[in-house]
């Protein structure tokens, strides 16, 4: 008896170990796929579905890009080939731009948290209570609800006159889509200090709720474990993979029209059943209950460089997509004007890059009313991807608030921020 404890305390040691051994990416490589047709870009596809192998970056408008370990690489250039599929290198080593990334704190990292790397969770809640703390007159927190493991999504309402227009910012639904969170911070901080007119003007005008880290947990879990982690973290029954994609769970023609994955080991699997994650649930719940104090709702993703509007369902196009695509039209504009020379595209999810089920876009424009609402993919396309250097965090960021204060001119130029309650 004391022999088999022994044993199942070494055991449970040695579980523990591997858990906590970063998962690394020595000479896995990212190749862009030229595909002819949408069955070529399904069975590159499948491939991430079948084997842990491969990792699906990007899927859409001809092109895949995908991750393949060193063990697969023959199989994929021969299996290209054989397709007469072009192939091209985008990234040579991932973990290369992984150890990268890792940048230690520097002097411009103001008060403990700056934008020259990126923080983990924990920091970024230190954050939000300094903040809360410094600003107690203009901000509040935001509670949106409790993680499958058990850990508080947070987030912060800036509000400096009661009865504005609100904005509601989603950030970091997909976990390893670290410069969602990193410019969602930075926007906090600007909204609250900035001198310039204009922002200030955008701060004091509009109500702004922003969710820094919607996926808690998978977020954790790049930060600790694997860096290249999208998902949720709850377990799924009839498989041994981990997690649904959280931007495929909304009840808003969940799993249609080939929209999303039945598959619990794709990146794109749609979860059990619609809201079966408790994080989309949660935010659901919350926004559905100040639905009319919002007249924006932005979902920060990365990378692409293309504002996405309704639906992902289907490629018919809303009531008011000319107005849409004049609000992302002003965005794509102001950006491109600085000096970073930052070139964003824009259309419909399902038109502009791929179909999109269960998608925050699509559930609030038609299920909560809120007739602006975008998936933005920040930076680039795809040079760094998911792994964008620290020193791009601050100009990417600058790019973000000269769109948004283009977007919120023409939305109210086109008479979507009058005040929706009394």
């Amino acid at each position: 008896m004391r022999n088999h404890l022994l044993f199942l305390a070494i055991l449970a040691i040695l579980m523990a170990i591997v858990s906590a051994t970063k998962v690394r990416y020595d000479n896995y490589k990212v190749f862009k796929i030229r595909t002819q047709n949408l069955e070529q870009q399904k069975w590159i596809e499948r491939l991430a579905d079948a084997s842990k192998n491969f990792n699906l970056w990007h899927s859409g408008q001809g092109e895949v890009h995908i991750m393949v370990s060193p063990q697969k690489l023959i199989y994929l250039q021969n299996y290209t080939r054989s397709f007469n599929m072009p192939l091209e290198v985008m990234v040579s080593n991932v973990q290369s731009l992984i150890d990268g990334e890792q940048t230690t704190k520097t002097t411009d990292d103001l008060n403990d948290f700056g934008w020259t790397r990126y923080y983990p969770l924990s920091e970024i809640e230190t954050y939000l209570d300094d903040i809360l703390a410094k600003y107690p007159e203009v901000t509040s927190h935001i509670d949106i609800g409790t993680s499958f493991e058990g850990r508080k999504i947070r987030g912060i309402k800036i509000s400096y006159n009661e009865g504005n227009p609100g904005i509601f910012i989603e950030s970091n639904i997909h976990a390893r889509e670290w410069i969602t969170s990193a410019t969602a911070t930075w926007l906090i901080n600007e909204l609250l200090t900035s001198e310039d007119a204009d922002v200030r003007k955008l701060a004091e005008n509009h109500d702004w709720y922003i969710v820094p880290v919607l996926n808690v947990d998978g977020f954790v879990y790049t930060h600790e474990t694997d860096r290249m982690w999208r998902k949720t973290r709850q377990p799924v029954s009839t498989s041994s993979c981990i997690g649904a994609d959280p931007n495929r769970n909304y009840d808003s023609h969940w799993m249609e029209n080939n929209g999303a994955s039945a598959n619990p080991c794709s990146e794109t699997y749609a979860g059990t059943h619609a809201f079966s994650e408790p994080e989309i649930q949660a935010l659901a719940n919350y926004v559905t209950s100040i639905k009319e104090r919002l007249n924006i709702m932005l979902a920060f993703h990365s990378y692409s460089q293309v504002l996405l509007s309704p639906y992902g369902w289907t490629e018919t196009p809303p009531d008011n997509f000319d107005d849409l695509m004049a609000v992302a039209e002003a965005y794509s504009n102001a950006v491109e004007k600085l000096p970073y020379k930052t070139k964003y595209t824009y259309g419909t999810s399902a038109g502009a890059m791929y179909f999109a089920s269960g998608a925050t876009n699509d559930w609030a424009y038609s299920e909560a009313d809120i007739q602006l609402s975008y998936t933005i993919e920040f930076r680039d396309t795809g040079r760094y991807g998911f792994i964008l250097p620290p020193v791009q965090i601050i100009p990417h960021c600058e790019d973000t608030l000269a769109g948004l204060l283009a977007f919120v001119e023409k939305a109210d130029e086109l008479g979507y921020l009058k005040v929706k309650y009394t």
